[in-house]
């Protein structure tokens, strides 16, 4: 039996066995129970409750407006259709970045709150205090180095980060801080391959990449992305595995035209 079929429940330590076998870690996002029941039985690793909601689910330009109520509230929906998967949960904007005691009530209030097994914030030496005092306290984090949506607007665009001697430098130094902080894993966002290469090699604990290149030790997307759902946004790192907006369009016009045509419900649909 392979060991990714032998993990009954994806823990901090089970992602990390992971990456010593050599085994990509598969991960993407959710927000609610039916998808997040879906992803869990196909035999995902892991599941982000992803500040993205503000995005797909909301509407919004930016990941900034999400609350932590909100995040708590569709974390408590993925939770009841996951079996096996880890659940990770995004810590949003202004929940952690005031200081490290605002950060560490806000991290156990989502512990506490629901069955989430970690939590992520972005950036690298800024939030390594914050992150100690998060994981002394027994609360996993995951970090998030490279490009940080919740900084979009200090940055100026999604643009690729660690293009420049300067970025690349700083996003490895923030790595190994992050590392030594005590954060179980690490994504790495719209960075170059090589960079990320070399991030994964220089540290123990997972990397998880997004427009990263192959050399992580595992992959996320943000799932609307992949199957085709959000066709406004596709970035170079995002594949369609699936045109669910062609299907869902398709199936909408269908049931549309049964209707006026009364052939929906049929005497067999009926009571």
């Amino acid at each position: 039996m392979s060991i990714e079929k032998e993990i009954k429940r994806v823990t901090t330590k089970a992602l990390y066995k992971l990456k010593q076998k050599g085994v990509k870690i598969t991960a993407l996002t959710a927000y609610d129970f039916i998808t997040a029941k879906l992803l869990d039985a196909a035999g995902i690793d892991l599941l982000l409750v992803g500040d993205s909601l503000s995005n797909v689910f909301q509407g919004n330009e930016t990941t900034l407006p999400v609350t932590m109520d909100e995040m708590i509230y569709h974390t408590k929906a993925v939770a009841k259709g996951v079996r096996r998967a880890m659940i990770v949960v995004d810590m949003p904007f202004m929940s952690y970045q005031l200081n490290v005691d605002e950060a560490f009530r806000n991290a156990g209030r989502i512990m506490k709150e629901t069955p989430a097994g970690a939590v992520k914030l972005e950036g690298g030496k800024r939030v390594a205090e914050t992150i100690r005092k998060i994981t002394e306290y027994g609360i996993p984090v995951m970090g998030h180095i490279g490009l940080m949506p919740q900084s979009i607007h200090q940055y100026g665009g999604y643009r690729e980060r660690g293009r420049t001697d300067e970025e690349a430098e700083e996003i490895l130094n923030d790595a190994k801080v992050v590392e030594e902080a005590g954060a179980f894993a690490l994504v790495l966002e719209k960075i170059p391959a090589e960079l990320a290469k070399k991030v994964t090699e220089s540290v123990k604990i997972p990397t998880i990449g997004i427009g990263a290149g192959v050399h992580c030790d595992g992959q996320i997307l943000v799932t609307p992305d992949m199957l085709g759902l959000n066709t406004d946004f596709h970035p170079r790192f995002v594949r369609y595995y699936a045109t669910l907006a062609e299907e869902i369009s398709k199936a909408v016009k269908s049931y549309i035209d049964d209707v006026r045509k009364s052939e929906f419900p049929s005497e067999k649909e009926s009571y």
